[in-house]
Order: C-alpha cells, then structure tokens, then sequence
C-alpha cells in the first residue's frame, strides 16, 4: 500500500487531483484510516488512474471517462484513441506552425513598408510555351485554401507524367493562379515536348503566348514568399507598370530543406 503522496509521485499526478477523483468516486483509495482519514493505494490501480489521465489528456471529459471505465475500454481502444488523437495535434502542431509563417510573413512586408522594394527585379521577355497542366479550384488566395490544393495537385501532375505516351518534359515545375470570382483557379504545370492538342493522360495541353514579365528570385520556404511577391508589386507599380496575366512560380531548385529552395517569380506586365 502507498500513502497517498507516494501514489501521486508513482503516478506523476498531484495529490489535490486524487482528492479531487476521490471525492466524486472515480477513483477510491484501497483503504482510508477510519481514524485519521489517510488514503492508501496499492499499485494496481496505477493501471485505473493510468486510464483516467490518458483519457482525459484525450479531451474526455471526467464524466466521459467515468462511464468508459464503467465499460472497462480496453487498452486496445485507449491505444487507437490515443492515435487518433496524436494525429490531431500533429495537425493542428503544423497548421501552428504555418501560421506563424504566415504572419511572420506579413509582419516582414509590414518592416517594408516605406522602402524601396528590397529585392532585385529582372524584366525578362518569356517565350511562348506549351505546357502540361492538372487544374483545381481553391476557396480563395490565402495559404490555408491554396496549400490545401496545390501541393497533392503538383504530386498528381508528377504521378501522370511518366504514364504519359508522347510527352517529353522541357522545363521545370510551374504553378499559376488566377481569380475565377470569389474563388481561385489553381493550376499545377510542366513545359513539355507533346504533339497532340486538348488532353492526354487526363494533362491539360495549354499553349501560353510570349509574353514579358517582371521576376524576382525567391530563396527560402514556398510558405514564405508573400514578402517578395508584395515587393516585386510595389515595383511594377511604383515603374508604371500593370499586370497583364496570371503570375507564375516556376520551381528552379527544390531540395528537401525547404529553407533552400529557389523560386522565380514571374509577374507578366504590359
């Protein structure tokens, strides 16, 4: 038997909290002192409080967990909530993180604000080209409605390519949006060397005319890029430049560091 000091210490919990599951029964001592009150516990139900913390760590409530343990959950289905609920963090961890990005992001643009656009714009004159395309549509332009269908956009228009009769790719990854109403056309692109029109392999073959576009070189993190994107904007317009299409990312170098990864940005301009 453990003295109720030593349960909280096996158990890593406080001894208010095991007054506190004594006094609405969800988890009695093994013996209390008709004399001087003093719970005890025997180390079997550090399996029973084991259970408790875990379930309410899983954001059951203790009335919740008291009707499980009334209906003796297994550790099987403790061990596949715990899962399930490990993957919600994680989720809700990195969709965090993201956003700390993002607002990391804006807060740079806002540091900007003032300044001579801090990045170097290069007008360069893009040929005509044929590309491959997979299409999609996003519920607006911010990061949370475009990650969500860009990125398994890109890893379809890869998983297509090679299946593919016909198509020799001769650029590198491209991605360009453009405002359909309230929402977004996504679309994820490779320059290629195909002789048939329309579609092959469910790929989109588009043809898009020379133009001539202010670009930028991006170094870091995709999720990062808002800052120059809004630098190389007040460029064009502080030149007396508009906008004359949808702009594009093309993907000069992409290594597993994201923090590495080298992003021309392409704003075609009249």
């Amino acid at each position: 038997m453990f003295a109720i000091g030593d349960f909280a210490r096996h158990g890593r919990v406080s001894v208010r909290m095991l007054r506190h599951y004594d006094s609405i029964g969800l988890l009695r001592p093994a013996h209390v002192d008709a004399v001087t009150g003093y719970r005890s516990y025997d180390a079997g139900q550090l399996a029973d409080l084991n259970r408790i913390v875990a379930l309410k760590d899983l954001g059951f409530s203790l009335e919740q967990v008291r009707t499980m343990l009334a209906d003796e959950v297994s550790v099987v289905e403790v061990r596949a909530m715990l899962a399930l609920r490990r993957a919600e963090l994680e989720s809700a961890l990195a969709e965090g993180a993201a956003r700390l990005v993002q607002v990391e992001s804006r807060l740079r643009s806002i540091e900007q604000e003032g300044r001579p656009p801090a990045v170097d714009v290069v007008l360069k004159e893009l040929p005509a080209v044929r590309m491959v395309e997979l299409s999609s549509t996003a519920a607006s332009f911010t990061p949370d409605d475009i990650g969500p269908v860009i990125r398994p956009l890109c890893a379809e228009l890869g998983r297509r390519l090679p299946e593919a009769t016909g198509v020799t790719p001769a650029g590198r990854l491209t991605c360009y949006y453009e405002a359909a109403g309230d929402e977004v056309a996504v679309h994820a692109a490779l320059a290629a060397s195909v002789e048939i029109d329309g579609e092959l392999n469910g790929l989109t073959v588009v043809d898009h005319p020379a133009t001539r576009a202010a670009t930028v070189v991006h170094r870091g993190a995709i999720d990062e890029v808002l800052p120059a994107w809004q630098a190389l904007a007040r460029w064009i317009d502080d030149n007396g430049h508009r906008t004359s299409g949808p702009a594009r990312e093309l993907y000069l170098d992409c290594p597993e560091d994201l923090s590495r990864w080298v992003t021309e940005l392409q704003e075609p301009i009249e």
